[in-house]
């Protein structure tokens, strides 16, 4: 028999990946991998032109024969080994988060909510998509920041703090009881996120940190766990 729950949310699922927020975060996944194959394929050259550049000066002092070569073929794939092992990027994780550079943070907690999709409900993925969104616009406004600035507090509080605690508390739920309440609370919640994402980045944008600093709103609905 089909299940009513698994078409709607399948449906759900395939809205989210065609809206305009669901289309920008595939896009902005392409890019951080395109990104990551050009810093590895730039290492990989610079590397096989040194030890290609150091077999030439060893060839010059002594001939290194067949052996050289083997020996200049295995250090060029070692090489290679260890730029794609450098280059690989490491999996956000949420302990993390409080203490990254402000720079990093909406960057890699983008990162840390696209490994928690699975485990959230089909509408909270459609507002993560939004989050990315406003994560992205807020990324360049917090270059500038000063780690000891308000604003930067009042940043991180948000993006590496009340965020990720937001959807831990939902995910320590047992899944049985999530649509008694929790599934509509971490919505609403995610809601409230973006707001205030929206909010800060147009106060960043304009400049204006004192008000960003003394206006912050903690969420008005945040989910605390299995216990309550």
């Amino acid at each position: 028999m089909i299940d009513p729950d698994q078409i709607i949310t399948k449906a759900e699922e395939l809205i989210r990946r065609v809206s305009p927020e669901g289309r920008a975060a595939a896009r902005r996944r392409r890019e951080r991998r395109q990104q990551r194959m050009m810093r590895m394929m730039r290492r990989m050259f610079f590397v096989t032109l040194a030890i290609l550049v150091g077999a030439v000066v060893w060839g010059m002092i002594s001939p290194i024969g067949g052996t050289g070569v083997m020996a200049v073929a295995l250090a060029v794939m070692l090489a290679w080994v260890g730029v794609v092992l450098f280059t690989a990027e490491p999996e956000a994780r949420v302990e993390e988060l409080p203490q990254i550079a402000i720079k990093a943070l909406p960057s890699r907690t983008e990162q840390w909510l696209e490994t928690q999709r699975p485990a959230l409900p089909a509408p909270a993925n459609r507002l993560l998509d939004q989050i990315g969104v406003r994560l992205e616009g807020l990324a360049p406004c917090v270059q500038g920041l000063d780690e000891k600035e308000p604003a930067a507090l009042e940043v991180r509080r948000l993006v590496g703090e009340e965020l990720p605690e937001l959807i831990r508390g939902y995910q320590r739920v047992p899944q049985q009881l999530r649509r008694q309440g929790p599934d509509a609370q971490l919505v609403e919640g995610l809601r409230v996120v973006e707001g205030e994402l929206a909010r800060m980045t147009e106060q960043l944008a304009s400049g204006d940190l004192d008000k960003l600093a003394t206006q912050g709103k903690y969420l008005e609905l945040k989910y605390r766990g299995a216990d309550d």
